[in-house]
């Protein structure tokens, strides 16, 4: 990327590519095509037809010499740690230049230590995307960071406690029903964390397959992808989608390739679907499905054929693993704008298969078999993605109740099932520290688990009517492709 973002405090000749950046005492050399394509302010002044768009120097007046520096840092490819003062600068600054990148780097780094100054400058400044993830997270940690909410106007605590806290839920391995043998067991739960017990929010499709699909959650909606039918490993062809603001099911086409043991991603408007198999043939081949335009597209295959692939998603990045033998695992991420895999890093360890992986603030944490193949007992290691160092983590996870095979982030916190007891750990770098114990899931098979936002009626209506519903069933597909059927 052609940035040439030197601080000069003498006047000096600038290249006709760059435009020389005053600000207060200090200057800066920067490309003309980059300041047009990253930010909206230079776009629409070099668009304008002023006489600033021929001038090989400008005056900026309402960004601060912090924020600027840390603006080109983030669009040279660099994801800075802030201290209070960069966080304050970096957000006037875009708010004034309206710079997308740097209000992405800004949301990525977002935890329980700055999310207060995040939300209430945002607020301040007008960066509403910024605002309204922070105040997602806070209301996520909002009994850890109840205290320090007097420091806020009231006008901002109460929008925090207008919002839809995030909920632990599950779902098990279960294939499809018909009307006339409807099993009351196939359900979606969810934890309620005031009784420390598991309720169920909506019953599945009859039509549907959580046995070998993929399951993910996007825009606060449940998709589940290729499911099997029975021992015969027929896929089922439908998508299916859980939307609990309406509380309603509805269909969409399933994948182009026909796969199971997939591993489902929700991110930034697509679902992805990795790997998996096929007639008892793992797969490498890799799709994306456009939420908006409803439509599947291949993208680049995996390194390798794989089934059940782990993956996480850390500073709004795609990473998985694959495990290629003799105790190592190798950490992948996937890079949109190159449609590529490249290697990040690799785990080496004696025991080094991994289970599950889970990201908090810029840590991998990475789950794998304990020793002499206990597959109950879990050892953990951690990637830090600034630094690059992998870090042993302390301990060993689960016992003889449950393991660390499932879990998810919640701000601070993981929670973790078993069909004995729900576990929730407290976040440390090098160490997990249980908080509290709950009731656990009680179901057999596989477990899937994710966190939703619940509007109240929906659960209330479920409390009330439990029974199987048949407006809870099936929708109609969209009619744009031949593939898409009701099973």
């Amino acid at each position: 990327m052609n940035i040439h973002s030197k601080e000069v405090m003498e006047s000096s000749s600038c290249p006709a590519h760059c435009l020389r950046v005053n600000i207060c005492d200090s200057s800066f050399f920067v490309d003309k095509s980059l300041l047009a394509d990253k930010c909206e302010y230079f776009r629409a002044l070099f668009q304008s037809g002023m006489r600033e768009c021929q001038q090989e120097q400008i005056q900026l007046q309402g960004v601060g010499a912090l924020g600027f520096p840390l603006m080109l840092r983030v669009l040279s490819g660099e994801q800075p740690v802030l201290s209070a003062d960069q966080i304050v600068e970096a957000i006037e600054c875009t708010a004034f230049l309206q710079v997308p990148d740097l209000t992405a780097h800004l949301i990525n780094t977002v935890n329980s230590e700055n999310c207060l100054l995040m939300y209430h400058t945002a607020a301040t400044y007008g960066v509403w995307e910024l605002y309204h993830c922070s105040a997602l997270f806070i209301r996520d940690m909002y009994t850890e960071l109840e205290e320090d909410l007097h420091t806020l106007p009231n006008t901002l605590v109460e929008h925090i406690q207008s919002l839809l806290p995030s909920t632990y839920m599950a779902v098990c391995s279960h294939s499809p029903c018909t009307e006339l043998l409807q099993d009351l067991q196939r359900t979606v739960c969810y934890l309620d964390e005031d009784s420390r017990e598991w309720k169920v929010l909506t019953h599945l499709p009859v039509s549907t397959s959580t046995t070998m699909a993929g399951v993910a959650v996007l825009d606060n909606k449940l998709y589940i992808i290729g499911g099997v039918h029975d021992v015969s490993k027929k896929v089922v062809e439908s998508g299916f989608c859980y939307s609990p603001a309406a509380n309603t099911w509805t269909t969409f086409c399933g994948s182009q390739q026909l796969r199971y043991n997939l591993t489902l991603i929700g991110h930034e408007g697509c679902l992805y679907a990795l790997g998996g198999e096929n007639n008892m043939k793992a797969l490498s081949s890799v799709e994306r499905f456009s939420v908006n335009s409803e439509s599947w597209g291949f993208i680049s295959p995996l390194p390798c054929p794989a089934a059940l692939v782990v993956s996480a998603v850390a500073m709004s990045r795609i990473f998985i693993c694959l495990w290629r033998g003799k105790g190592a695992t190798d950490i992948h991420e996937y890079v949109s704008e190159r449609n590529q895999w490249p290697l990040v890093t690799t785990l080496i360890r004696e025991h080094s298969y991994a289970l599950y992986m889970v990201a908090h603030k810029d840590n991998l944490y990475v789950m794998r078999n304990g020793p002499c193949d206990d597959f109950l007992l879990c050892v953990m290691d951690c990637y830090n993605l600034s630094s690059g160092q992998w870090t042993a983590m302390c301990g060993q996870y689960g016992n003889s109740k449950g393991s660390l095979l499932t879990a998810v982030v919640r701000g601070d916190s993981v929670f973790t099932l078993s069909r004995h007891v729900t576990t929730e750990y407290t976040v440390e770098d090098y160490k997990w520290r249980v908080k509290r114990e709950m009731k656990g899931f009680g179901r057999i098979g596989s477990i899937h688990t994710f966190l939703m936002r619940l509007p109240k009626a929906t659960v209330s209506n479920m409390e009330n009517s439990p029974e199987l519903t048949r407006n809870q069933t099936l929708k109609a597909c969209p009619r744009f492709s031949p593939q898409c059927s009701d099973n």
